[in-house]
């Protein structure tokens, strides 16, 4: 890994606090494939599924239930354990995320909120050299918390062990296309793929671009890209630290991995260690070629103003340091933190935000699936109370419905309305 100080290691941090989401390669493509499939449904689904999912001619794009029960009976018992324990963890974690209900009364107002889940939801799992079964259990766990009642899966070609974790799920929705095509088909629905109102999990390039395309239509959780892996530590054990990068430089030969330290012996025991953990890994020599740094602070709090300033999606600090960390997408603390137990089973989402979105958002979450809608009832006292405000303001904007929708209930001392009046003096 390059170890950079100075003046250089200020324009690294530069460089990176600005790199943003590069997608438009990609957009022309997905916008294509959105357009063909909402014009003709599935027959473009399959066109697409067939030429880069793997669909078999006349193989039906949603997975029969039987298929899907059958995985989860095939698992073998440590399989699903694994499965087990991870679910639990993240749905205990989720629980606790879950907004409430509220109600407050002060002056003959009650202010409160609702909250309710959305109707259904399109959870993406990607598929490739490996099943990635912690994306299912990440995207579809939060969703069953909130309450969504329509839980739809899409991957392309999924494997017996992503159809296990449905299985022990309860979800029976799954469908075997990926790709731009498959955020298409969530978005407006095709005649075998119903439409949903939001659809959350990490793809490749188009997916990210089909996801970014339909925003205006489907709600989407974030644009996700390459994974991102930040330590900040003056006091880590090599080993460990270089172990966490190593783990997220493995993800993608664009991944990004960089420690910041004000020790320079720190700094060089992590390069070294770094060299013979990646030694036997391709893919983390390759992403640490191209994206790997180690940055040399002048102090603690420049090391945390780097820190802020890239807005890594995964952050590992020393014990004492939290309070230092502002934008982040989730933060490990301490040496016994790996960020893979955040990828899998300790509890937190993993599906986070990159290319410096930690700086207005935070991962995926219950909150993604559930609307907070507000609830205000008024008594006759209390709009009373705030009426000649609201009437006055409403008038400066030449807005007089407003100012006589007040006026109508608060005016002339507050009486009532000439036809409720009319209406009791007639069962008097």
């Amino acid at each position: 890994m390059r170890i950079l100080s100075g003046k250089k290691a200020t324009e690294q941090v530069r460089k990176m606090a600005v790199r943003g989401s590069r997608y438009a390669e990609a957009e022309w493509v997905a916008r294509k494939i959105i357009a063909d499939v909402r014009r003709r449904g599935d027959r473009a689904v399959r066109k697409y599924a067939e030429r880069w999912d793997g669909l078999k001619k006349g193989e039906p794009l949603r997975v029969a239930e039987e298929e899907i029960e059958t995985a989860w009976k095939s698992a073998g018992a440590e399989l699903r354990g694994a499965l087990r324990t991870a679910a639990a963890n993240i749905r205990r974690f989720c629980e606790m995320q879950k907004p409430r209900d509220w109600r407050r009364t002060r002056g003959g107002i009650t202010l409160g909120q609702i909250v309710r889940p959305l109707n259904s939801a399109g959870c993406y799992v990607p598929s490739g050299r490996y099943p990635l079964v912690s994306t299912l259990l990440m995207t579809v766990i939060p969703a069953q918390v909130a309450g969504v009642k329509e839980i739809r899966i899409v991957s392309p070609k999924p494997q017996a062990e992503v159809l296990a974790a449905a299985a022990m799920l309860g979800v029976s929705e799954v469908y075997r296309v990926g790709g731009a095509q498959a955020v298409a088909a969530l978005a407006y629905g095709t005649e075998s793929i119903p439409r949903v109102d939001k659809i959350v999990g990490p793809g490749n390039v188009y997916v990210t671009a089909a996801k970014k395309e339909i925003a205006f239509d489907c709600s989407i959780d974030l644009v996700a890209g390459p994974t991102e892996g930040l330590i900040v530590s003056d006091t880590g054990t090599p080993e460990f630290i270089a172990a966490d990068l190593v783990a997220q430089a493995e993800h993608d030969p664009e991944a990004m991995a960089v420690f910041i330290t004000t020790r320079r012996d720190l700094a060089s025991a992590v390069a070294r260690a770094v060299n013979e953990l990646s030694k036997d890994n391709a893919l983390a020599r390759e992403s640490m070629r191209r994206n790997g740094v180690i940055l040399i602070s002048a102090s603690r709090s420049q090391s945390f103003a780097w820190a802020n300033a890239i807005a890594a999606e995964h952050l590992t600090v020393d014990g004492d340091d939290l309070a230092m960390v502002r934008d982040a997408g989730s933060v490990f603390v301490g040496d016994y933190s790996p960020q893979a137990a955040g990828d899998y089973a300790s509890g937190p989402n993993h599906v986070l935000p990159t290319g410096g979105a930690a700086r207005f958002r935070g991962g995926l979450s219950v909150v993604d699936f559930v609307k907070v809608i507000s609830v205000q009832k008024l008594s006759r006292a209390g709009l009373r109370r705030i009426g000649p405000a609201v009437e006055l303001l409403a008038t400066k904007e030449g807005l007089r419905g407003h100012a006589e929708s007040i006026r109508v209930r608060c005016g002339q001392g507050g009486r009532e309305p000439s036809n409720k009046r009319r209406t009791r003096a007639a069962h008097a």
